[in-house]
């Protein structure tokens, strides 16, 4: 049985029924509320838009609040690759959900993860069936990239963010995902935040703001 989620949502700008959707995903120790404070700032640019920021499934076991997508107290590759994977169907889950919710379709969707959450966005929006509209990622990487060409599926629009100085993610996780995704014929822009630690600079934000634009605007 998939874990009961919760987590706050901002409706869509527009006062109507939402035409698009988007999905925020928090990092370790974080909660839906860590994210849902970017929605006054976008929305005005995609105000046919839903904001979504649930709750990651399992509480933190490194901090006695908090949540977490997978653990993170063995860092190395074969731990938290069985942890993504283990909590991937739980994120497809939420997102098949919401949109049947909604009456969406994987193109009315995107997907924003920052940290944690970048890594489940990016592993569970480059498998999906059908392409989501867009991925933007903060302060993340792209995990076990040699799988990429055997297990991608779709090929969503990607933008990365992330700070030259970020002691907990390295910024050369930037560099890394950007050529796997290349290589696999990804549409990918980066963004260097020059100076900036593990979080979203002003710059991070407005570029965010104009890729969900982008790919979230145009409505038949």
């Amino acid at each position: 049985m998939m874990p009961l989620l919760s987590g706050p949502s901002r409706p869509a700008a527009s006062g109507g029924k939402p035409r698009r959707l988007v999905i925020l995903l928090h990092g370790l120790g974080a909660d839906g509320n860590d994210l849902i404070g970017l929605a006054p700032y976008w929305a005005p640019l995609v105000p046919d838009a839903e904001f979504v920021s649930p709750n990651a499934p399992f509480p933190c076991d490194m901090a006695p609040y908090g949540y977490q997508w997978y653990s993170s107290q063995d860092r190395t590759p074969e731990a938290t690759l069985a942890g993504v994977r283990a909590a991937a169907p739980v994120l497809d889950a939420i997102i098949d959900a919401a949109l049947a919710e909604r009456g969406l379709d994987d193109s009315d969707l995107a997907l924003v993860g920052f940290s944690q959450g970048t890594v489940m966005s990016l592993y569970v929006g480059l498998r999906r069936d059908k392409p989501i509209a867009g991925i933007i990622g903060y302060s993340g990487r792209l995990l076990a990239p040699e799988l990429l060409a055997s297990e991608l599926r779709s090929c969503p629009r990607t933008l990365l963010v992330h700070g030259t100085d970020d002691p907990l993610v390295p910024y050369g996780a930037l560099a890394e995902a950007e050529t796997a995704l290349r290589r696999a014929r990804v549409p990918i822009e980066t963004v260097t935040s020059v100076g900036i630690g593990h979080s979203i600079d002003e710059e991070g934000l407005r570029r965010g703001g104009n890729f969900l634009k982008e790919t979230l605007g145009a409505l038949p």
